[in-house]
C-alpha cells in the first residue's frame, strides 16, 4: 500500500483484535445527519466489479441499494469510475507468464495484477444498472493512463498525479468525505487514506462496501484506515431521508 499510516495509531489498532474494535463500534453507534459540508463518494460501483463481471467483488452488487439510499441523505455526491484502456499495465494479460492476483514491481511500487476489467466504453465499465444517483455532481474517471494504476479517488498510484477531486471539494467548502463502494481493501481504502492525507474528515460506511480480501488484505486495510483516523461506521448511523 502507498504511504505510511500514522505509526502510533496503526500500532494501537494492531494491538487490539479487529473483532474487538468492531464490537466496541457497535456499542458506540452514532446518529449522523449529513450537512452541506459533507460529500458522499461512491467508489467504482461498476458492472465488472459486481456479480458476473470480469473482476467481481464477492457480493459487490449489495453496495448498490445502500448507496442509493444513503445518497438521498447527501446534498453532495461524487462517483468514481475505473476507466482502463486495452492493454493496461495493471492487467495480468500485459505481463507474459503472469497470472491474475500475482504481484509485480512497477516504477511506482508493488502492483497487484488483475484480470482485464473496466475497459473503456464496454458494458463492464458502466455503472451498475441499479445505481440511482441522479444528483451526482461529478464523476472521477481513473486508471485511464496506460502505464499506471489508480485505486484512489484522489491520486494515481504514484502518489503524485492528482485526479482533481481534492481541489473540487475544497473549492466548494466540503470538509467531510463519506465512502461507499468497491473494494474496501483496495480503492475504498486508498481513497480513505488519501482523503485523510489531504486533510478531510473521512468516514467509511462499512456495510455499504465489499472487499476482495486477498490473504488478509481486508483486516490490513481496516487497521490502516483506523490508524490514520478514518471513522468506520454502519449505514444505520446515517439519518435516512425517504
Amino acid at each position: 500500500m502507498h504511504g505510511d499510516p500514522n505509526a502510533q495509531g496503526l500500532s494501537g489498532c494492531l494491538q487490539r483484535p479487529l473483532t474487538a474494535i468492531r464490537r466496541q463500534r457497535q456499542d458506540e453507534l452514532k446518529t449522523i445527519t449529513p450537512t452541506d459540508k459533507d460529500v458522499l463518494v461512491g467508489i467504482d460501483i461498476q458492472n465488472d466489479f459486481c456479480a458476473g463481471g470480469a473482476l467481481a467483488v464477492p457480493n459487490g452488487e449489495e453496495t448498490v441499494a445502500l448507496t442509493n439510499r444513503l445518497a438521498r441523505s447527501f446534498e453532495n455526491v461524487v462517483l468514481t469510475q475505473d476507466w482502463h484502456p486495452k492493454g493496461h499495465l495493471s492487467f495480468a494479460s500485459s505481463h507474459p507468464g503472469k497470472s491474475p492476483l500475482e504481484t509485480t514491481d512497477m516504477p511506482y511500487g508493488p502492483q497487484v495484477l488483475w484480470p482485464d476489467h473496466c475497459i473503456q466504453n464496454t458494458k463492464g465499465t458502466a455503472f451498475h444498472d441499479g445505481l440511482e444517483v441522479a444528483h451526482t455532481a461529478l464523476i472521477i474517471r481513473k486508471g485511464f493512463r496506460p502505464n499506471i494504476d489508480s485505486y484512489s479517488a484522489f491520486y494515481e498510484n504514484d502518489q503524485q498525479t492528482v485526479t482533481g477531486l481534492s481541489g473540487y471539494l475544497r473549492q466548494r467548502g466540503l470538509r467531510r468525505v463519506f465512502l461507499t463502494g468497491l473494494a474496501t481493501d483496495f480503492c475504498v481504502q486508498y481513497s480513505a487514506l488519501d482523503a485523510r492525507k489531504e486533510g478531510f474528515e473521512t468516514v467509511v460506511i462499512e456495510d455499504a462496501c465489499r472487499a476482495i480480501d486477498i490473504e488478509g488484505s481486508l483486516d490490513a486495510a481496516m487497521a490502516a484506515m483506523l490508524g490514520t483516523g478514518v471513522d468506520i461506521i454502519q449505514s444505520k448511523e446515517i439519518v435516512a431521508i425517504n
